[in-house]
């Protein structure tokens, strides 16, 4: 297949193009920079160069592909309200360009946006694939800019590693490479309207991560009240207190998706978290 990938050039996204090409298909990359556009054609993808802004080339290289996967995003938490309306004009103009063609459309989930997931969910009437995978909230492996990173450059300047009560609330994640292998299954084979969980770690208590953090760190692992965590953790703040536990069986069943990379805290303990 000829598929077009957004945000070709990101954490992801270049395992997902890595994925995609090790499994014989063609790839064309969207990506804004010169670094990125080497990054894809070192890989042996094509490059399409813009921005998801540009709704025309968007609806363009929809069309001319035999299948789309949406993993680009703006995660500017000072204006989140902008970047879901972005990911959303995006998503219409991919729809219109694969309208009637049968081809899939493979998005990715984020929060608060269920607009965005209607939107793809219903170009199934107008005879498009449509799928969406909802990653745990830590894709982890290396490279990672995302949770986890954050929590330890918090430990790091505070001197202490904190979770929040008794810590017992689960965090589910999943490896980058066993995400990668996911979407490429969803643009090959998820029925039209599927809503695939993107997780290996159902649930690991938050408690456990911020042991290992503090072992590695040499810091104290400390538990804090829910009224500090705002306070220690920012914007993270929220999330570190929640029970977000997943579980990805029916993915599995429904697409023979099988995980077979290190967990999260196998993963911590492999020390490239903690080289920078």
């Amino acid at each position: 297949m000829r598929i077009f990938v957004t945000g070709a050039a990101g954490y992801i996204g270049t395992a997902v193009v890595r994925e995609l090409i090790g499994a014989g298909h063609q790839v064309v990359g969207l990506t804004r920079s010169e670094s990125g556009a080497q990054v894809l054609e070192g890989m042996g993808a094509e490059v399409a160069r813009g921005v998801l802004e540009d709704l025309d080339l968007l609806r363009s290289c929809a069309a001319a592909s035999e299948g789309v996967i949406h993993l680009a995003f703006n995660h500017d938490f000072s204006n989140f309200a902008a970047s879901l309306a972005t990911d959303l004009r995006a998503i219409e103009a991919m729809g219109e360009g694969l309208a009637g063609s049968s081809k899939p459309l493979v998005i990715t989930a984020h929060a608060n946006g269920k607009a965005s997931e209607d939107a793809a969910l219903a170009w199934v009437e107008q005879g498009v694939r449509a799928s969406i995978v909802s990653l745990a909230p830590s894709v982890h492996g290396e490279g990672d800019k995302g949770f986890v990173p954050q929590l330890i450059r918090i430990a790091k300047e505070r001197g202490s590693s904190a979770y929040i009560g008794d810590g017992t609330n689960r965090w589910p994640a999943i490896h980058r490479l066993d995400a990668a292998v996911l979407f490429r299954l969803a643009v090959e084979s998820a029925p039209a309207g599927s809503r695939l969980d993107g997780v290996d770690d159902e649930g690991i208590p938050f408690s456990d991560i911020a042991r290992v953090i503090g072992r590695h760190l040499d810091v104290p692992v400390v538990s804090i009240p829910r009224e500090e965590a705002q306070a220690i953790f920012g914007f993270l703040g929220m999330v570190a207190s929640l029970d977000l536990a997943r579980s990805s069986e029916g993915t599995r069943e429904l697409l023979g998706w099988k995980p077979v990379q290190h967990g999260l805290l196998a993963d911590l303990e492999q020390g490239h978290y903690f080289t920078k």
